[in-house]
Formats: structure tokens, sequence, C-alpha cells
């Protein structure tokens, strides 16, 4: 299954001006509650504090308090991409939007670029990079499981309002070798990277960046390894984001008692020219880790 966008008109922007019935509305009540609605002329939201009328919505612009019937105040903004990927109905776990933002900068997206997605998950990274890339860009996204990429395309078309112009949604396995374009940017988030290196590496264009996430130190030891190994890319580096709110009354002026902790580890390198060997790494590895670097390793001083 490939879905083909490039046919349709841009859909990549995101409305402004007052709501207009068929869109997203997003209902903050004083407790901080949240509710997003789609707007129906005639339709009317209801809650236990009473009913919304959508038709006060529709015409109305956005950062209005609209008073339920019971005189209940409800905060009403378009959803952002971070509210839309938090509530969006999943197959596999999204990539959260502490990750997804930081992917954006370790892979240096940009407007008109050419990124290679594997896999397509439940579509939310797709949608920052869909957002990233523009109309003008290309975005090629590769799912294995048909039931992954259906929620994908659902979520991806729901939220840019129908089929985006630069996405190609493709079911099948990225090792197949289907791919036949170059690329400039690659992102891998799947089990098992390291089997798609080759392959990465023939896509990307040199000085390209390739970007894997993975969840355990398992699979990124695994995928760093595998990195240096192929001799095709830069020496990767590897981080992860804990997320910490803070709660703010007055003085009283803490870090909230819950944290958003690990979710997953993100290793970003650069591919090499073809035939580029770069200079031996001076390190300290662990005895019997790397026999080829043991010789390199440093006399500590007395």
């Amino acid at each position: 299954m490939t879905a083909d966008r490039s046919d349709h008109v841009p859909t990549g922007r995101m409305p402004t001006g007052p709501f207009r019935a068929g869109e997203r509305c997003q209902l903050t009540d004083p407790r901080g509650r949240v509710h997003t609605i789609t707007l129906v002329p005639g339709a009317a939201f209801h809650t236990s504090k009473g009913a919304l009328a959508h038709d006060e919505l529709i015409g109305s612009s956005e950062g209005t308090v609209i008073n339920s019937t019971n005189g209940t105040g409800y905060l009403a903004f378009r959803p952002l991409l971070t509210d839309y990927v938090l509530g969006m109905k999943r197959g596999a776990t999204i990539v959260y939007p502490k990750d997804a933002s930081l992917i954006l900068g370790l892979a240096d997206i940009y407007p008109g670029a050419r990124v290679l997605e594997a896999g397509a998950g439940s579509g939310a990274l797709s949608c920052w990079l869909l957002r990233g890339i523009g109309d003008e860009g290309r975005l090629y996204s590769y799912e294995r499981r048909e039931d992954f990429a259906e929620i994908a395309r659902r979520n991806v078309e729901t939220f840019f309002g129908g089929p985006h112009p630069a996405w190609t949604l493709t079911l099948g396995d990225l090792n197949d070798g289907v791919h036949t374009e170059p690329v400039d940017r690659v992102v891998l988030d799947m089990l098992a990277p390291w089997e798609c290196l080759d392959m990465v590496a023939n896509a990307l264009e040199p000085g390209g960046v390739l970007v894997c996430y993975v969840a355990t130190t398992t699979q990124l030891s695994k995928v760093v390894e595998a990195i240096r190994d192929s001799k095709n890319f830069s020496e990767p580096r590897s981080q992860e984001t804990l997320l910490r709110t803070w709660h703010l009354e007055g003085l009283a002026v803490r870090p909230d008692h819950r944290m958003s902790g690990h979710t997953g580890f993100l290793t970003a390198c650069r591919r090499l020219a073809p035939g580029t060997v770069l200079p031996p790494r001076r390190v300290r590895p662990a005895k019997g880790a790397r026999p080829e670097l043991e010789e390199l390793t440093e006399t500590p001083s007395p």
C-alpha cells in the first residue's frame, strides 16, 4: 500500500481567525480539564457543568471564554500538535512531544528536506516531520504492519485536514529495498534499526543525518556498535530527555510531584562520503569489549 500525496493541494498550514464549522476546538474548564470537540452547526457539547452550544463557538475568536448553560466558563483554543498527538488513537506507542521536538533538532529538519522514516507507528512523529519539512519537502514513511499503517494514515490526515502533499506512506519493510530515492535525513523508530544501516547508507546523501530512536539500553548499545562497525557514519552520539514540570502558585514554587521520565534513547550521526576512513578513535574501552581499540588505550598517570 502506497499513499502518494503529491497530487493534492497543500494542507500543511494551520487555520487562523475565527472558529469555523468542521474544525476541532479545545475547551479547558476552570480545573484545567481539557475536552476536544469538532464543531457542528446546531450541535451541543454536554458536560456535568451544563451544555455548550457549538453555534456560540463558530465565528468566535480563539482565546475566548464560552459559558455553559449553568455559567461555567470554558477557554476555547484550536488544539496544538502536542495536544493532538497526546490524544490521538494509537496502534503503536507514540513518540512523545519531548522526544519529537528533540528529533527535529538533532536531525536538523528544515523546510524542503527529503526525509525517510521507519516505522510510521501511529503517525505522531510523521505529523511533526511533515510540519517541519512543509509542503515542498518529501516524507517517505514505511510501516510493516497494515493496522498500524492505517492508523497512521488516519491520524495524519485528520490533523492536516486531508492528505498531505509531501507524504508517501508505504506498507512494507524498509529492508526489502523498495526505497530508491536519495534523502537528506533518516529517522528510524523501530525494534532493530541496526538491520537497516546498509540500506540507509545507500539512500542518505553524504553529510545527511541519521537519528535512531530506541527504548532500551540493549538496543542502544547494539545500534551504536553497528553504526561504528558499518564505517559509513560519523561517531554516534546518544542522549535521552527527562522532562519535569513545576507547580506555580504564588510563593509555592516547586517541582511537580510527577515528571515525564525515560521514554527512549536518541542516537544521531552523519553519513560519511563514500570511501572515507575516520581517524582511529582514542578511547578507553572496557577491557575485551573492542579489542581493535585496546592498543589505543592510554596508560593512566600514576
